[in-house]
């Protein structure tokens, strides 16, 4: 291995490591907690070579969001896998993002609700904010009917991203949470049950 490629493998463990070392932290303390000085004092590098990767916080938080949808992809992709048919593939789908905002708020908030310059539903978006969005419209477009899938598909996303918000900030009664997903389904599907 030549010095350049050792170079440049030693950079890429760097910057991974910063990714993780900020999305750790934001999960045990919240977003607020993350500082590129903190995380130069976790990652035991200057605050300099910390800007030599990224250009400042923000930059920080979309490079975990981005992360994050690579996560959400392979998770709706694995349910859809193992799901019987379309409605099914959807109530999984749905169940699937509603368990991976409750397990990742902080993850959550960096792909959701944090503001980055990702270039979200633009040519130009990073590929798995793509593939995220595929593996959660390919299931919802599959049983829209005679919807068009394109608002359908926002609608139920919009559905989804509000349970998991009012969810999390304890707006809503944590006992109702399976029949709330269950009603949402039914909903979505026109009112047919899915039946055992």
């Amino acid at each position: 291995m030549s010095i350049q490629e050792r170079r440049e493998r030693e950079r890429a463990d760097r910057h991974r490591l910063i990714i993780r070392t900020a999305r750790e932290l934001a999960e045990a303390e919240g977003w607020e907690a993350v500082t590129t000085r903190r995380l130069a004092e976790r990652i035991e590098y200057s605050q300099p070579v910390l800007y030599s990767h990224f250009a400042n916080k923000d930059a920080i938080v979309a490079a975990v969001a981005v992360e994050g949808f690579s996560e959400l992809a392979a998770d709706l992709r694995a349910v859809v896998r193992k799901a019987d048919g379309p409605a099914r593939a959807f109530a999984a789908v749905a169940d699937a993002y509603l368990a991976f905002g409750a397990a990742n708020p902080a993850l959550y908030d960096a792909m959701f609700t944090l503001a980055t310059d990702l270039p979200f539903g633009k040519p130009e978006a990073p590929a798995p904010l793509k593939e995220a969005f595929a593996a959660l419209a390919g299931p919802i477009a599959e049983v829209s009917g005679a919807e068009d899938p394109g608002p359908f598909t926002e609608m139920v996303w919009a559905a989804l991203h509000g349970l998991v918000t009012l969810a999390r900030s304890g707006r809503l009664r944590p006992d109702f949470a399976e029949h709330r997903l269950a009603l949402l389904v039914e909903r979505m599907l026109g009112g047919e049950a899915l039946g055992d």
